[in-house]
């Protein structure tokens, strides 16, 4: 997904109208800071985890520039919330590297979840400037399983992806859970994993009752405007 505008400039496109559509990429100059999930946080509504129950609420922006679609995605995590600007929707385990994240595909076309090859979700997940190419590009990717049920379409994938402590490639699995909320034109993914040796022992519990909490549906209508959180450390130029 090619990502032209930083996330100050989606702001004013959104403000403004001055701009004839595309994709709500993050950018490439984002990109170097942050990895590049397609996620675009609703400017005024902060992701949520409740420490109780473990449930995670966050608003998001998906569509064009000229014609955002609000969503409202949660999922319950075990993991902690990753805070920081290298993040978009994420909880984490600092010390194990257990995890999942949100991420959001290119317009899917017209095409449903199960017209989709699972390349296409897969180019989102591992691209040179995804999550989990932060340390360097994953390799060995094969995806295991694919199915639908109901609106949601699940994909187990291992991969093996580079440590930042040991310079070394780390075998990891993973389950992803993506669905095309109603009147939208994009698939808005989960996708939790742990590293193999972890997920034997016990950690694929974890991650899969992670994945089976995941919607993503149509944020209720109001009178707001949407516009896109500003994620410009340096605040609006």
């Amino acid at each position: 997904m090619p990502g032209v505008q930083d996330t100050v400039n989606i702001d004013q496109f959104l403000r403004t109208g001055v701009d004839g559509g595309g994709n709500m990429g993050v950018s490439s100059q984002a990109g170097k800071s942050r990895p590049e999930t397609g996620v675009i946080l609703r400017d005024g509504a902060d992701v949520f985890r409740d420490k109780g129950t473990g449930d995670v609420l966050a608003e998001i922006l998906i569509g064009t520039k000229l014609e955002p679609v609000a969503i409202v995605a949660s999922f319950r995590s075990p993991w902690p919330l990753a805070t920081g600007s290298v993040f978009d929707v994420e909880c984490r385990d600092a010390k194990t590297g257990d995890g999942t994240f949100m991420a959001v595909t290119d317009n899917v076309g017209g095409k449903s979840l199960e017209e989709l090859p699972s390349d296409f979700f897969m180019e989102r997940l591992f691209n040179p400037a995804g999550r989990f190419s932060f340390y360097g590009a994953p390799t060995d990717i094969k995806v295991k399983k694919s199915r639908t049920e109901g609106l949601t379409r699940y994909m187990e994938v291992s991969f093996s992806n580079l440590s930042q402590s040991t310079n070394s490639e780390i075998p990891r699995k993973a389950i992803v859970a993506a669905t095309i909320p109603k009147g939208s034109n994009n698939a808005v993914m989960l996708v939790a994993s742990s590293s193999t040796s972890r997920w034997l022992k016990g950690s694929e519990k974890d991650v899969r009752s992670t994945i089976e909490s995941f919607q993503a549906i149509p944020a209720p209508k109001t009178s707001l405007k949407l516009r896109a959180k500003d994620r410009n450390p340096l605040g609006t130029l």
